[in-house]
C-alpha cells in the first residue's frame, strides 16, 4: 500500500479524536442519596461509626446446633447456587466487555466453481464460456475506535452486572442465614408451648379428679366436673395445632437447608442468647453492607453506561478492516509468492436517519437511568425503616417479657389462692376455671414474647446488612 494512502486513513480517523473532549462518555458519580433519606427512627440508640453488621454470623448465633443447620443451608440451599451461577454468567459478560478493545480477527478458506456463461461478460474476456476454479485462504482483521467512550461504557456496565450479581449472591445468603435462624427458633418456641401445653393437661386431668371428688363430697355441681373435663379438651386441641405447626416448620427449614423434609435437631429456647451490643453504625454504612443496596446502586450504575452506549450512537464510528491472504485459479500454486494479496479499509460512518431508532434508544436508556436511581433510592429508604422496625420491635418486646412474666406470676397466684378457697368451699369455681385458663395463655404469650424478642434481633442484624461477611 502506498504511504499516502495510509496517511488519508489516519487523517480521516485523526479528526473526530479531537472532539472526543466535548462528546466523550460521561464518569459515574455515585448519587448523593445516602445522606438525605438513609435515617434511623430511634429514640434510644445514637448512631455511630460502628455496627453489628460487621460481626459475623458465628458470633451472633452462638448455638452450635444452628451454627451446623447455617453451614448446611449456605452449602445446600436452592437459592444459593442459583446465585452462584448468576454470578459465573456475569463473569462471562464481564470478560467479554474487557475483550471489547481488541480487533476481531478470523481465518477462512473458499474454493469458487463457476460455469461460464458465453455472453456474459467475463465468458466474452475469456474468449467463450467454460469453468473456472477459485481458490483463497485469508486471515480478516475488523477494529473499531472507542472514540466516544462506547466500548468503554459497555466494559463498565459489565463490571456494574458482575458486582449486581456478587452482591445479589451476598443478599441471599444474608436472607437465608436470617430466615433458617428465625425459623430455629421459632421451632424453639413451639417445643417450649408444647411443654407447657402437656403440662397443662397433666394438671387438668389431676384437676378434674379433684373435682370429682369435690362432687362426690357435694361442694361442687357436675357443671363443674364438666367445664374442667372441657378445659382438658381445649388444652388437647391447643396442642394438636401446636404440633402441627412445628411439623410443618421442620419442612420448612428442611427446604431452607436444601434437604427433603425431615426431622429437625434442635436444642431449647432458654439456651438461646444474643449478647452482640445493638449498634446500627452510621446511614450511609448501608451503602457498603446491605447487598440489596449495593444491587440497587450497580444497577443503577449498569444504566448509567448503557445511557452512555445510547448517546455515543448518535455520533460516527470509526473503522479500520484488513484482508490478506493467498488467492489463485490453480490449486497447486495457492501458496505461491504471486498468488499473495492484501487489503486495508479504512471507514467513518454518521447515522443520517434510521427510522428514529437511535433517539428512541437513548430516551429509553434515560427513561430506565431514571427508574433504576428512583429503585435505588427506594432502597435505601426501606432499609432504614427496616433498622427502625427491627429496634422498636426487639424494644417492645423486651418490654413485653417483663410485663408478661409478672402476669404470669399473678395469674399463677391468683390460681393456687382461688384452688385453695374453693376446696375450702369459700371461692367459685368460675374463679377457678378464669384463672386457669388465663395462666396458660400468659404463658404461651410470654414463650411468644421471647421469640419476638429473638426474632426481631434477627431483623435488626439482617436490616443492617449483616450476616454475609
Amino acid at each position: 500500500m502506498k504511504k499516502s494512502h495510509i496517511f488519508r486513513v489516519l487523517i480521516l480517523g485523526a479528526v473526530p479524536f479531537l472532539l472526543v473532549s466535548c462528546f466523550a462518555a460521561k464518569d459515574y458519580q455515585e448519587p448523593d442519596l445516602v445522606e438525605q433519606e438513609a435515617r434511623y427512627r430511634t429514640d434510644s440508640l445514637p448512631s455511630d461509626s460502628l455496627t453489628m453488621a460487621d460481626v459475623s454470623w458465628k458470633d451472633i448465633f452462638e448455638d452450635p446446633v444452628l451454627q451446623n443447620h447455617i453451614e448446611r443451608g449456605l452449602e445446600n440451599n436452592i437459592d444459593i447456587r442459583v446465585a452462584v451461577q448468576q454470578m459465573n454468567a456475569a463473569m462471562a459478560y464481564l470478560q467479554q466487555g474487557k475483550a471489547g478493545y481488541l480487533p476481531s480477527l478470523g481465518v477462512e478458506g473458499t474454493w469458487t466453481h463457476s460455469n461460464l456463461s458465453d455472453n456474459s461478460q467475463q465468458g466474452v474476456l475469456f474468449g467463450g464460456g467454460g469453468e473456472s476454479d477459485q481458490y483463497q485462504l485469508a486471515a480478516n482483521l475488523s477494529w473499531e475506535a472507542d472514540v466516544w467512550g462506547k466500548i468503554r461504557s459497555q466494559k463498565r456496565a459489565y463490571g456494574a452486572s458482575y458486582l449486581q450479581s456478587v452482591a445479589a449472591h451476598k443478599a441471599v445468603k444474608t436472607r437465608l442465614i436470617a430466615s433458617i435462624s428465625s425459623t430455629y427458633f421459632q421451632l424453639l418456641a413451639l417445643d417450649e408451648q408444647i411443654e407447657i401445653t402437656e403440662e397443662t393437661i397433666e394438671n387438668r386431668v389431676n384437676s378434674l379428679e379433684t373435682t370429682s371428688a369435690l362432687k362426690e363430697a357435694g361442694n361442687v355441681t357436675e357443671v363443674a366436673v364438666k367445664q374442667t373435663e372441657a378445659q382438658i379438651y381445649t388444652a388437647k386441641a391447643i396442642l394438636v395445632d401446636l404440633k402441627k405447626q412445628s411439623k410443618l416448620l421442620e419442612n420448612t427449614l428442611s427446604i431452607l437447608l436444601g434437604d427433603s423434609p425431615h426431622e429437625i435437631s434442635r436444642t431449647s429456647l432458654d439456651r438461646q442468647e444474643i449478647n452482640t451490643e445493638l449498634k446500627t453504625g452510621v446511614p450511609a454504612q448501608l451503602l457498603s453492607n446491605r447487598p440489596d443496596v449495593i444491587v440497587a446502586e450497580n444497577a443503577y450504575r449498569n444504566a448509567f453506561e448503557m445511557t452512555n452506549v445510547a448517546r455515543s450512537q448518535f455520533y460516527p464510528s470509526i473503522t479500520l478492516s484488513a484482508s490478506g491472504g493467498f488467492q489463485s485459479l490453480d490449486a497447486s500454486e495457492l501458496f505461491d509468492a504471486n498468488s499473495l494479496f492484501a487489503n486495508l479499509v479504512g471507514g467513518l460512518a454518521q447515522p443520517l436517519f434510521n427510522k428514529r431508532k437511535i433517539r428512541t434508544g437513548y430516551k429509553v436508556a434515560q427513561s430506565q437511568q431514571e427508574q433504576a436511581l428512583l429503585r435505588f433510592e427506594e432502597s435505601l429508604l426501606n432499609a432504614s425503616k427496616e433498622v427502625s422496625d427491627a429496634l422498636y420491635s426487639y424494644d417492645s418486646a423486651t418490654q413485653k417479657i417483663d410485663l408478661k412474666t409478672k402476669e404470669f406470676e399473678a395469674y399463677q397466684l391468683a390460681t393456687d389462692y382461688s384452688e385453695e378457697l374453693l376446696n375450702n368451699g369459700l371461692a367459685n369455681y368460675l374463679e377457678v376455671l378464669t384463672a386457669r385458663e388465663n395462666v396458660l395463655n400468659t404463658q404461651l404469650n410470654l414463650v411468644n414474647a421471647k421469640f419476638d424478642q429473638l426474632n426481631s434481633m434477627i431483623d435488626l442484624y439482617r436490616a443492617l446488612g449483616g450476616g454475609w461477611k
